[in-house]
């Protein structure tokens, strides 16, 4: 069994033509539902997805990376 310890990860979020990376704690307490996150880091997740669905980047870059995504011509 894994002893208990948390651990940093970064999520991605993709909305339209954005991308915002997130930095979340996972939680490991050696049982089955391993691994959660605390609902903190989850409402984090759901502004940032909110702002970036109604083209908020500002609001989103305070919490996150954000990145706008450029499509490439094909050959």
């Amino acid at each position: 069994m894994i002893p208990a310890h948390d651990e940093k990860t970064i999520k991605r979020i993709h909305e339209g033509k954005y991308v915002a990376e997130v930095e979340v704690t996972l939680h490991y307490s050696g049982t089955d539902w391993d691994p959660t996150i605390d609902l903190p880091d989850i409402q984090k997740l759901e502004r940032i997805q909110l702002a970036l669905r109604r083209g908020d980047v500002k609001a989103a870059a305070k919490e996150a990376k954000v990145f706008e995504l450029l499509p490439l011509a094909g050959e």
